[in-house]
């Protein structure tokens, strides 16, 4: 005689009961997700290691190319995070801003080098106008401040196109807060643009953090993207001409900006200084051919030295592209993309 055994099914109260004999189903243990993820780690790593035995260097070349993908990734976003491409970057011009900016596309820096304390600003060509450190006060110094200004003034009316910045700090305790900037575009002011009000005030601007050659460059360079919302296609430097390596190789080198598209113009140092100021361009020379982003030493020293008012510098503000070239510091020049990459 068979005994048949009837089950009810699984009730809110638990598994299933055998209604003939009362005796309790027994019912399959459910595997959590956990322990099953943890058998197939178990059994992919099993796998992996038969492979290895049976073939080691496929499994060495297939870790290296999953690490090396990685390292991709990773480099990919970081980039990509600090880069947009110059059609991208010219569609984002502020709403509302001056669309007569939009359309330039040169930059012509001219590099500060003394702060104007005057209350006449039509004494430019006088030494005693100008607050000069020990190494400037030579005579016709002030004269050779002044051919700076004309000479920037003068190479911005022949473009059209292009933006004139006068770039320079609150560099000096004793000379108040006053920039080289602000002190070069009065001067220029004064002097009616040496007769080319019409074709260079409008388009004549001001950068007033840089602290020392490197900074007129790289912060004149932001400077035009936050004005015109793109980067300058060309860059021409109006300083020294004993300082033209300095500005075309070193500083140029380390921003990685095309050769081709840069230019220099030099004025000349005034006729007693000539020696000395060549002298101690070789030192300066020296220490960013160590120190390119002039971080560190002597070069950090004197940026500290030209800020006695505690400005904050507002860079990488208006250029968010350049984020990572603003922190950077090396004695290697800086690789990561830039918006003038071909």
């Amino acid at each position: 005689m068979h005994t048949y055994g009837y089950f009810d099914s699984e009730s809110d109260s638990g598994p299933g009961l055998d209604l003939e004999v009362g005796v309790p189903r027994r019912t399959r243990r459910r595997k959590s997700l956990s322990s099953l993820a943890r058998r197939m780690l178990q059994s992919v790593s099993r796998q992996l290691q038969m492979h290895y035995k049976l073939r080691p260097l496929f499994i060495l070349c297939l870790s290296f190319a999953f690490i090396c993908g990685l390292l991709f990734l990773v480099l990919f976003y970081e980039n990509i995070d600090g880069f947009r491409f110059l059609e991208e970057i010219h569609s984002e011009f502020p709403e509302g801003a001056n669309q007569d900016f939009k359309s330039l596309r040169n930059l012509v820096m001219v590099a500060g080098h003394a702060v104007y304390t005057s209350s006449s600003c039509g004494k430019a060509d006088e030494e005693n106008s100008w607050f000069l450190e020990s190494y400037q006060k030579h005579p016709g110094q002030a004269s050779t401040l002044l051919e700076h200004i004309r000479t920037g003034v003068k190479v911005a009316a022949q473009d059209d196109r292009s933006l004139l910045l006068f770039s320079g700090g609150e560099t000096r305790k004793e000379a108040g807060p006053r920039s080289e900037a602000q002190s070069y575009w009065m001067v220029a002011e004064t002097n009616n643009w040496f007769g080319n009000t019409e074709k260079v005030r409008e388009r004549s601007l001001t950068e007033e953090h840089a602290r020392d050659s490197f900074e007129n460059l790289l912060f004149s360079i932001c400077r035009f993207r936050e004005i015109t919302g793109d980067y300058p296609l060309n860059i021409t430097v109006v300083s020294y001409d004993f300082k033209e390596e300095r500005f075309a190789d070193l500083h140029r080198s380390a921003l990685r900006f095309p050769r081709s598209r840069f230019f220099f113009v030099g004025t000349p140092a005034a006729p007693d200084a000539v020696l000395a100021a060549q002298q101690g361009e070789l030192r300066v020379q020296t220490s960013f051919q160590r120190d390119p982003y002039g971080c560190d030493g002597s070069l950090r020293r004197k940026r500290l030295a030209r800020d006695p008012f505690l400005r904050t510098m507002p860079y990488p503000g208006g250029c968010p592209e350049l984020k990572g070239l603003f922190s950077y510091c090396g004695a290697h020049i800086y690789s990561r993309r830039l918006p003038w990459d071909n």
